[in-house]
């Protein structure tokens, strides 16, 4: 995909640096070719790939780390490795771990770290209940059975740290109510999304 078109895309969400944007398009032709054959992800079209993971990837990550915040990151249950990813390549001094127990999906997700040469992430590919780790900031984002993942995700988090969920509205309260020792922040919608906010809970 053509790195013009890619800024355009992601310019409501952050501004991105010019080796940001290639690492980006040669992250969208990854998942382009992989998706063919492991399903990654529903969304089909470039541009919504774009904005849909990419773009509220790079917002969350503008929004809840400084640019020179230096911290531990778990992204659980990574997926297509949205949005721990784009995290990492937006704030690199930030030390990310994907969380993955799916091996196909597990097996992309080292691909594109190689591809992209990221020293700053790990991959732990297991359950959550096994990882061992705790850090500052952990995220959950399209995980499958969101409750018994809110049931595991606060385990991860470090005292005093931060779990982000990147949810629809209407799982907002099922949030605040499985995980009533988290205090939550007021919601921040996620830009060009529909119905879709930025939820975070501090221990």
């Amino acid at each position: 995909m053509e790195i013009g078109r890619i800024a355009d895309l992601l310019r409501p969400f952050a501004e991105l640096s010019p080796d940001q944007l290639t690492a980006t398009s040669i992250y969208i032709d990854l998942l382009v070719k992989w998706n063919a054959r492991v399903s990654l992800t529903a969304i089909r079209d470039p541009d919504e790939i774009v904005t849909r993971h990419f773009g509220e990837s790079y917002f969350a990550a503008k929004i809840l780390l400084p640019e020179d915040w230096v911290g531990n990151v778990i992204d659980f249950g990574s997926g297509a490795g949205f949005p721990g990813i784009p995290l990492a390549m937006f704030r690199p001094k930030a030390t990310v771990t994907l969380i993955e127990s799916n091996g196909k999906k597990a097996a992309f997700l080292n691909e594109v770290v190689g591809q992209l040469g990221l020293k700053n992430i790990d991959l732990f590919r297991g359950r959550g209940e096994s990882c061992g780790r705790k850090a500052d900031l952990v995220l959950m984002r399209a995980v499958e059975s969101f409750d018994r993942a809110l049931d595991v995700a606060p385990s991860l988090v470090q005292p005093g740290g931060r779990l982000c969920l990147l949810i629809g509205e209407n799982q907002m309260t099922a949030a605040e109510t499985l995980e009533p020792q988290l205090s939550w922040s007021e919601p921040i919608r996620i830009p060009q999304a529909h119905k879709r906010i930025l939820l975070v809970g501090k221990l």
